[in-house]
């Protein structure tokens, strides 16, 4: 039988066959797969082949084969930092939420799970979340942040899920595609979810006001059939992203305004730090280029993993 995985617990998957039957599945000794060193071999999304348990109910089964994934997107496991985990797999698009503040999404988190999606060929709709809560300076930087994103090309929301503002235009969106959302925990992922299908009421937290930074409400990823035509994959809330198996000459071809200068640099192989005639510095230099940007370029060259220092554009991602 075939289906597709709708939720990871680690040890059990919900599996559901295209006649929309459920069944909890497990796999059988090791599973691994070739050239991913993964923490979870199988991962929300992924299409499956199992058999049924004779010996148990007939809604059991045991999973034999994962078939070949379209894309995937991963993190750095957080306790083998040798090894991945896989987020989710077989995605149309990502809706990555960002929030200003309460809590901050900073440049680097962004930019690190843009590369990523890019290294994967996933796109990405940045939403940009709680737009009815900023005001004065914090509403000149919102909009600067905004107008960073939109100038490279990103497709950039400016929505309030509390208010449900700009909700119609990501269902059209959503439209018989597989979305997954993501960002930080506490940017309102939950509540976007539960105003564009009311009646799913997935868990929410308000944030800590210690440390304005959210609790993690989701423990596991799963996927969910809405009623207007899509699937969404729900994920834990993200505290460090960071990029994996990703050589240095390439980490510039997937920052796209980077990869469009790229021809026109001396040397084919420039890593834009301190070459001759580089087409990125000049632009940068020019003000054609936003230097967030490059620091996280230059953060991701030079393999500094998270922290979390109080610098809006530096290691702190909470």
């Amino acid at each position: 039988m075939v289906g597709q995985v709708y939720k990871s617990t680690g040890s059990w998957y919900e599996v559901k066959t295209a006649e929309g039957k459920l069944y909890s599945c497990r796999i059988k000794g090791k599973f691994r797969l070739a050239g991913i060193k993964s923490t979870n071999p199988i991962a929300v999304g992924d299409w499956v082949e199992f058999e049924l348990q004779e010996e148990e109910t007939e809604e059991s089964g045991v999973i034999h084969v994962i078939q070949e994934r379209k894309n995937y997107i991963i993190r750095k496991s957080v306790n083998l930092s040798k090894q991945v985990h896989i987020i989710a797999s077989n995605l149309d698009q990502v809706f990555l939420m960002v929030t200003y503040n309460n809590p901050t999404t900073y440049p680097r988190f962004i930019d690190r799970f843009l590369v990523t999606a890019e290294a994967y060929d996933i796109p990405v709709v940045l939403l940009f979340n709680k737009m009815d809560t900023y005001s004065g300076e914090d509403w000149e930087e919102w909009q600067f942040l905004i107008h960073t994103y939109r100038t490279i090309g990103y497709h950039c929301m400016e929505i309030s899920a509390l208010e449900q503002t700009g909700l119609e235009e990501i269902r059209e969106l959503m439209m018989d595609k597989v979305s997954m959302f993501a960002g930080n925990s506490g940017v309102g992922k939950s509540t976007l979810v539960n105003a564009l299908q009311p009646g799913l009421n997935l868990k929410t937290r308000e944030i800590t006001e210690q440390h304005a930074q959210g609790q993690h409400t989701t423990t596991f990823a799963e996927m969910y059939d809405l009623d207007f035509g899509a699937r969404i994959i729900d994920t834990p809330g993200i505290k460090g992203f960071g990029v994996v198996d990703m050589e240095k000459e390439e980490i510039g071809d997937y920052f796209p305004e980077f990869f469009r200068l790229k021809s026109e640099c001396k040397f084919n192989n420039c890593l834009h730090l301190d070459e001759p005639k580089c087409a990125v510095k000049d632009a940068l230099d020019q003000g054609e280029l936003f230097w967030s940007r490059y620091r996280s370029y230059v953060q991701l060259l030079e393999g500094e993993e998270d922290s979390y220092r109080l610098d809006p554009f530096s290691e702190n991602e909470n």
